[in-house]
């Protein structure tokens, strides 16, 4: 048998002989190794965005929706407060309204909240300080309504005028003063509406405005994350008690007039999400894979032709087929080796270049990249196979009598 340096050194000096056939079959492998690289890196860093967003919208958040207008009092808020494993709770209420700044007047989303919402539901203020229950005509303010949406921009201690929709022809305004702004928010995927375009009022302000005594939903924050599906089940039980919905009925959840989802649901949902469109991207990578060995396969089976003079002349210099096999394998797992390094490399600069792009967390685990060069090296070897067993067994008067 030849000695691996040896059969290393003889498979260099035939990849250097025939430069464009070399490069033609390591660019099949790179492609190839670099679209699962970068196709797996991508699918990876989509499943950390969504989890991230999910997780910048709220601390351990449960969030129950009204179904139907004049839902949920004073009761069912002490209610969920009072349910155990709930930390904090807040109620929401939003509408439309007209926001006018220096003679300027656009339409945007109010909303009353309780003072403990800024913890409930993770909103961070880049300058001023939050709301709490005794304040009266003030307001937190979004980053793009402070910086955007007018025509010049909003700060602490302005004052903007707030126009209520009351029944279908009546409309109050009042004038609220700028507490707060809120830091431009990272999570965009999933909340209750946008951070950036959102304006937040005493919710008992709102109320008093409007007339009226209902909350349109509420935001919980649960103690225990580890316990945040057992907490919500307990806050939907309380609830569907309160609105005498009977036990037999608690399996069905369209018998509820309400919507509680929390953030232990959100996230599996957003797991399979991101395992789906990993996993397609990972077909799609291994196709590309696919079509680059067969390609490195037909590339390598044209090497044996065109070398069939020179296999006769190793056979007769007294190479057995083990070791023509041999040489053109060890031939094989170089291009498969030279192709996983410059696919590793091109898979990690692509991938860096569109999670960049998309702002997207940049993953890159080392196990994927030592992956990425097996595969490279596995496909070489396997590309190899039949072309090498080929020249194995040819017979050596028939290789050199070849023209």
């Amino acid at each position: 048998m030849i000695p691996l340096l040896s059969a290393g050194k003889i498979a260099l000096g035939s990849i250097k002989s025939a430069k464009m056939r070399s490069t033609l079959t390591v660019l099949g492998i790179v492609i190839g190794v670099a679209a699962v690289i970068a196709n797996v890196s991508l699918g990876a860093s989509f499943n950390q965005h969504f989890t991230n967003e999910v997780s910048n919208l709220g601390s351990n958040f449960i969030y129950i929706q009204g179904m139907q207008p004049k839902l949920f009092y004073d009761n069912q808020l002490k209610i969920m407060e009072n349910t155990p494993g709930i930390s904090g709770v807040s109620p929401l209420k939003s509408q439309t309204a007209e926001v006018t700044y220096m003679s300027e007047t656009k339409s945007i989303m109010v909303s009353g909240v309780g003072e403990a919402y800024d913890e409930v539901a993770n909103t961070s203020l880049g300058k001023g300080t939050f709301i709490n229950d005794n304040d009266g005509y003030v307001a937190i303010i979004g980053h793009d309504i402070a910086n955007e949406k007018f025509g010049r921009n909003l700060s602490v201690r302005n004052s903007i005028d707030i126009t209520f929709r009351i029944g279908e022809d009546e409309k109050i305004t009042k004038t609220f003063k700028v507490k707060g702004i809120i830091r431009n928010p990272e999570n965009t995927m999933v909340q209750a509406y946008n951070d950036n375009e959102a304006i937040l009022i005493p919710i008992d302000v709102m109320n008093e405005i409007l007339g009226e005594k209902d909350y349109g939903g509420v935001f919980a924050m649960a103690e225990d994350p580890a316990a945040i599906q057992e907490t919500s089940d307990e806050v939907d039980r309380r609830l569907a008690r309160s609105f005498g919905i009977s036990e037999r009925e608690l399996d069905d959840k369209d018998s509820r007039p309400y919507m509680l989802v929390n953030q232990a649901e959100i996230l599996e949902q957003t797991d399979m999400m991101a395992a789906a469109l990993s996993s397609f991207l990972t077909a799609v990578a291994l196709i590309s894979l696919l079509v680059g060995s067969i390609g490195i396969m037909n590339i390598m089976l044209v090497s044996v032709t065109e070398r069939t003079r020179e296999i006769g002349v190793l056979k007769s210099l007294g190479f057995t087929g083990f070791d023509i096999l041999f040489l053109f394998m060890v031939e094989s797992i170089l291009l498969g080796v030279f192709g996983g390094i410059l696919g590793g490399a091109v898979g990690i600069a692509g991938a860096y270049s569109v999670e960049s792009l998309l702002n997207l967390p940049v993953v890159f685990p080392l196990s994927l990249i030592v992956a990425g060069f097996v595969v490279a090296v596995v496909v070489g070897f396997v590309s190899g196979v039949y072309p090498a067993r080929k020249a194995a067994k040819m017979k050596p008067v028939d290789s050199l009598r070849y023209e």
